[in-house]
């Protein structure tokens, strides 16, 4: 979807990495590039990252699953003078979908008679589960709500009252659903964020890299979404 967006906008693309054998093959190429764009699989994109701070690449990283390495990952990016864009989730409607979700969060801190809960659904190619924003919303609102120290997944409910119950599905080719459930005895309160397809993913990686190309340094996309 990314390479179709660049054609359609007329953009270079110099080189196309799939695997071992094209970073051999292509590596003058990429070095060649104003900024790279990586949606791979958690298990490589941390060399790929690394392989574009060697390259004097600027790299926007949308995989999820790596991010337990991100203190590596940035120790090795200043070392090498690198710039990176990286986050859970490009699309421009997630991120404010995001916000939203810490907004709802602090109001429902001073209502302890509604419990909260996530449910997140994708494509059976996903590899990583829960999602990397199912995490980050779940995060986001833990930080909000005092009643909740962590989450679980979990396809059942929680008797540990403290735990933010998260489930994940998967299922056909969904681009991405992800709910997030204020739940009483009188009501529900429900905000939801359903990707129609892929391209509100690709449209957001391109803006980023563009930024990228002008603002060098180490950046987590919902912190800049407002300025691209």
């Amino acid at each position: 979807m990314i390479e179709q967006l660049l054609a359609d906008d007329h953009e270079e693309i110099v080189a196309i990495i799939d695997n071992d054998q094209d970073w051999q093959e292509q590596w003058e190429k990429f070095k060649s590039a104003d900024v790279a764009i990586d949606f791979s699989m958690p298990s490589v994109a941390v060399a790929n990252m690394l392989k574009a701070f060697q390259a004097g690449v600027p790299v926007v990283v949308g995989t999820t699953g790596w991010q337990e390495q991100l203190g590596y990952v940035t120790d090795c990016c200043q070392q090498l003078n690198g710039s990176l864009v990286h986050g859970s989730n490009f699309s421009i409607g997630a991120n404010l979908f995001m916000r939203i979700n810490k907004m709802l969060a602090a109001l429902m801190d001073r209502q302890p008679q509604y419990a909260p809960s996530l449910e997140e659904v994708h494509h059976i190619h996903k590899k990583d589960a829960p999602s990397g924003t199912a995490i980050t919303l779940a995060k986001d609102l833990i930080g909000e709500v005092d009643r909740i120290d962590h989450w679980e997944l979990t396809d059942t409910p929680l008797e540990d009252k403290m735990a933010l119950p998260v489930t994940a599905r998967r299922e056909g080719e969904v681009a991405g659903i992800h709910t997030v459930t204020w739940h009483s005895e009188d009501d529900d309160i429900q905000i939801v964020h359903n990707a129609h397809n892929r391209k509100g993913f690709a449209r957001g990686a391109i803006r980023a890299a563009r930024w990228l190309t002008t603002h060098p340094g180490i950046h987590d996309f919902p912190d800049i979404v407002l300025s691209l």
